[in-house]
């Protein structure tokens, strides 16, 4: 049904009309609650979440909301026939599909999910295939040891998430007898790195429970479907489109549901370039329809607005809408939801950092690495011997120096070079390496190292559990040795600041394989430590 009518004569009616909906409504929400006050919850909490919900919704317009069982029907079916046609082919899919076994199902999903968090699919799929052909079942990653762990981890990020699923696999295989929770509830309860969104996204794939998820691709697809332009990071947002996503999940078929509404998100309705001619809920996208009514009234420039639903809060302003100070950008379209989050820029933070070779070592070159501690950044992983530096670089080589012979023993001072610098950022510590490097050139070789220290060679560094910031110190490193013929390209790779923007087309393909994105506290907290 087209959302465009006649041109009306009075250009008050489509805000009346709007109002009528919202009386209409509210005395909907009035008999709920009533229904509601009858019901008395086993336990004080529940009455406490009850009348929470009660009063979420009766503050909300019902233009942000879906108005009866009849339009989310609408919703879920225009939705799964799309996602039949068109979801990806992807291996935790197909695992998950074809497994009859219910714990090794969860375990399949439970898997690709931590993994997708903060991280693209085109990334993902290579690193799960391998683990799930390393460890295949919950006991065997139980038995892995923390260093394998890391080790096939190294290079995916936030590497905290890596040992919170051997913790919870664990804990399942010693605790629970094998068996993982069933319910959303209790594997955000029990399980070690388990939020909200991951919860009820292994709950409803898995096990086919009726729970919707929340991820930053559902964020985006259900701020522009009912015209959500609050910030969505803020709590009462958050909870309304946690409420939301309740509401429409289908209960006949959850997992695919959610997997659809997340399918979209990364695929159609993406971030910069959505592709709205293709999306399966266009019609009920009040941004398409925002969209449309302003290109109408900038085409024919006339006084009255054309009759189509808006919102019309009886507060001063609706919690929902935009702030004042945001108003509809012409340019931007559909882009105007969500509402752009105002992000921290990441700590500044400098380190001194050399690459310790012995070329002359028993069985060829060996460079030396130390292990960070067990808790904290990069927990447990392995990385060239650093020192904390000042931006000035003052006294930094003689603290680096020291920081050697602590490992290694009495080092040529003079051999210690500077060799050029890598910019990387994590989360949240934007992270600058002053990289040097020593050869241990005609020296007796060090063969006793203390704990946490070991020499490893090129090609046992390139398997071992680092970082990919690690990685890039050393290929400046090597860009710096005679003989490699690689010279100045290699500082170049692993400098950020010397890369090329991407194109068009590349960014398209970014927005294709976009990453998951967990929107509870819980996730995004563990997976920052």
């Amino acid at each position: 049904m087209s959302i465009w009518r006649a041109i009306m004569k009075k250009p008050q009616t489509a805000v009346r009309s709007c109002r009528r909906k919202q009386a209409s409504s509210q005395e909907g929400r009035e008999k709920q609650v009533l229904s509601s006050s009858q019901v008395k919850p086993s336990t004080r909490d529940g009455l406490a979440r009850r009348h929470k919900e009660v009063v979420l919704q009766a503050s909300v317009s019902p233009y942000h909301l879906f108005r009866d069982i009849a339009e989310v029907t609408v919703f879920r079916e225009n939705l799964l026939s799309w996602y039949d046609r068109e979801k990806r082919d992807l291996p935790w899919r197909r695992r998950a599909e074809g497994e009859v076994d219910p714990d090794r199902r969860a375990y399949a999903v439970w898997v690709s999910e931590v993994m997708l968090q903060q991280t693209q699919v085109a990334t993902v799929i290579d690193y799960y295939t391998r683990w799930m052909q390393k460890w295949p079942t919950l006991q065997d990653l139980a038995s892995a040891s923390l260093e394998e762990v890391n080790q096939l981890w190294a290079g995916l990020g936030y590497y905290s998430r890596g040992r919170r699923l051997q913790e919870g696999a664990q804990k399942v295989v010693k605790e629970l007898g094998g068996h993982v929770p069933h319910t959303a509830e209790t594997l955000q309860k029990l399980l070690p790195g388990v939020g909200r969104y991951t919860a009820g996204a292994i709950a409803s794939i898995a096990f086919g429970q009726a729970t919707g998820v929340v991820d930053g691709n559902v964020v985006r697809v259900l701020c522009r479907v009912r015209a959500i332009g609050a910030d969505p990071g803020s709590t009462f947002v958050s909870q309304q489109l946690w409420s939301l996503a309740q509401q429409l999940v289908d209960p006949a078929r959850p997992g695919d549901f959610n997997q659809a509404a997340m399918e979209l998100g990364a695929t159609v309705c993406t971030p910069q370039h959505p592709r709205c001619s293709q999306c399966p809920v266009q019609s009920m996208c009040r941004a398409h329809q925002r969209v449309e009514r302003e290109q109408l009234l900038a085409s024919q420039s006339l006084p009255c607005s054309p009759d189509v639903e808006e919102c019309a809060p009886s507060t001063e302003q609706c919690q929902l809408c935009s702030p004042p100070t945001e108003p509809w950008d012409q340019t931007l379209g559909v882009t105007n939801f969500p509402r752009k989050a105002s992000r921290r820029p990441p700590r500044e933070e400098c380190s001194a950092i050399c690459v310790l070779e012995q070329p002359r070592a028993l069985g060829g070159a060996r460079i030396l690495l130390v292990q960070r501690p067990k808790s904290g950044l990069l927990a447990g992983l392995w990385e060239f011997p650093s020192v904390a530096a000042e931006p000035s670089g003052q006294c930094q080589r003689e603290a680096l120096l020291q920081e050697l012979q602590s490992w290694a023993g009495p080092l040529p001072a003079t051999h210690l070079q500077h060799v050029g610098q890598v910019v990387h950022t994590f989360s949240h510590i934007k992270l600058t390496y002053q990289v040097y490097g020593l050869a241990l050139e005609g020296q007796t070789p060090v063969t006793i190292t203390p704990p946490g220290a070991r020499w490893l060679t090129r090609e046992e560094f390139h398997t071992a559990a680092v970082s990919t910031a690690m990685k890039k110190v050393f290929r400046v490193y090597e860009g710096q040795q005679p003989g490699t013929g690689k010279g100045s390209k290699r500082s170049q790779v692993s400098t950020p600041s010397t890369r090329r923007k991407p194109s068009p087309g590349q960014q398209v393909l970014d927005s294709f394989f976009r990453p998951h994105i967990p929107t509870d506290a819980s996730s995004l907290n563990s997976m920052a430590q």
